[in-house]
């Protein structure tokens, strides 16, 4: 590990830990430690792996701090697993984080490798699809939860995709030969985004049930120290969830940080613009942080502009508002993009600022800060990089 003190935090898919993870947090504080950063990675597919990311991550901080500062790190470790612009998850990385469903998941290997241009295969894919997220088990998935790119025609699904990852410059426009068996090419995304389902409920959860309740035992026996949340991709939900899951009475996090976080743009709205009536799901938790909450954002993040919107409209989560199988290619429509993408969106207060202004001025120190980051990443998982680090810090108040 890069720095210390450092401790990881490891949660279950429920959002369960070991025993005593608050007490050696708590016991950092009661060894001097004011400051805590708290980071979330996005989709991995090993806890190494997770660790090994937080070193990186982390490696900048000591030389960015002021003198008198003393800080501490935590990692957050959680069962999650490959995303965005990574290549699509194989067996053994699937298997790591859903092994009850070894089965299903061998077959889905078999049918995208062998790619067969029958209709009926597809029926199959879509079939084992619904399988793997437990669509239609009772008391597992409620019917008006059900993303609609897992009940409509698997062919007309895995042709979206395909047409979007073409679009994209993803994959070549040749290949996989002619007729129905180019579409595998979309169906192999179909499967990335179907994981997706299954982890973007379980980021929520373990924020939620398990993150927030920890920070607020943690603040209740050392309220003097000052926690700082990151989150990386899926990561970043599960630390904004986390508000969610604080107990009342208690405002531990000073400054929230989501880096190309993968979730609505329209979050911690109190109104959505296409439906006033209704708004974001993190709504006004903002207010739950004692300094800003800053999103990190870049353009080019393909992943988070033109997968994550596709996938959003096909799963009818545009915070939400009912969507079709028809007219869904093309990142233009606002209501389906993500706070990775292009920020903080239908938050009055908020600001926008350039990375070159934040790190010529600083953050400012409340509120919603949308940053332009796209001058230094240049993909999804381009996070390990000094700049963002010099963001984190500044947000936290505890820079040179």
């Amino acid at each position: 590990m890069s720095v210390e003190p450092y401790r990881e935090i490891t949660f279950d898919k429920d959002g369960d830990g070991p025993p005593g993870q608050a007490s050696e947090l708590v016991a950092l504080a009661r060894r001097g430690v004011g400051d805590l950063v708290v980071f979330a990675h996005g989709w991995n597919n090993s806890p190494s792996g997770a660790t090994r990311l937080c070193s990186d991550f982390f490696e900048p901080f000591p030389g960015l701090l002021a003198p008198g500062v003393e800080a501490g790190y935590a990692g957050v470790i959680w069962p999650s697993m490959m995303f965005t612009d990574e290549p699509v998850p194989d067996y053994r990385a699937l298997v790591t984080v859903l092994p009850e469903k070894e089965p299903v998941i061998g077959r889905l290997t078999e049918l995208l490798a062998a790619a067969p241009p029958e209709e009926a295969a597809f029926a199959e894919f879509g079939a084992l699809l619904r399988e793997l997220t437990d669509v239609g088990v009772v008391g597992v998935a409620a019917p008006e939860a059900v993303p609609e790119f897992l009940v409509a025609d698997p062919v007309e699904v895995c042709a979206l995709f395909t047409e979007a990852l073409e679009s994209a410059g993803t994959v070549p426009a040749e290949g996989f030969g002619g007729g129905l068996r180019k579409y595998w090419k979309g169906a192999k995304e179909v499967l990335r985004q179907a994981t997706y389902y299954v982890m973007k409920k379980r980021a929520g959860r373990v924020g939620e049930q398990g993150l927030g309740p920890l920070l607020g035992e943690v603040a209740r026996a050392a309220p003097g120290l000052r926690i700082h949340l990151v989150g990386h991709s899926m990561g970043a939900r599960l630390v904004a969830y986390a508000l969610r899951g604080l107990p009342a009475g208690v405002r531990p996090v000073v400054s929230l940080t989501l880096l190309q976080g993968a979730f609505s743009h329209y979050a911690f709205a109190a109104r959505l613009p296409h439906d006033p009536g209704r708004s974001g799901s993190l709504r006004d938790l903002q207010h739950r942080v004692r300094g800003p909450v800053v999103a990190c954002y870049s353009r080019h993040d393909t992943a988070l502009g033109v997968m994550y919107p596709l996938a959003s409209r096909l799963a009818n989560d545009s915070e939400s508002l009912t969507g079709t199988m028809s007219g869904l290619i093309g990142a233009d429509d606002p209501r389906w993009g993500a706070i990775g993408h292009d920020g903080v969106r239908a938050v009055p207060e908020g600001v926008r600022r350039d990375l070159a202004d934040v790190l010529r001025e600083g953050v400012p120190g409340s509120g919603c800060v949308s940053v332009d980051v796209a001058d230094v990443v240049r993909s999804h998982s381009d996070i390990c990089r000094p700049e963002l680090a010099r963001v984190v810090v500044s947000a936290a108040r505890t820079g040179r």
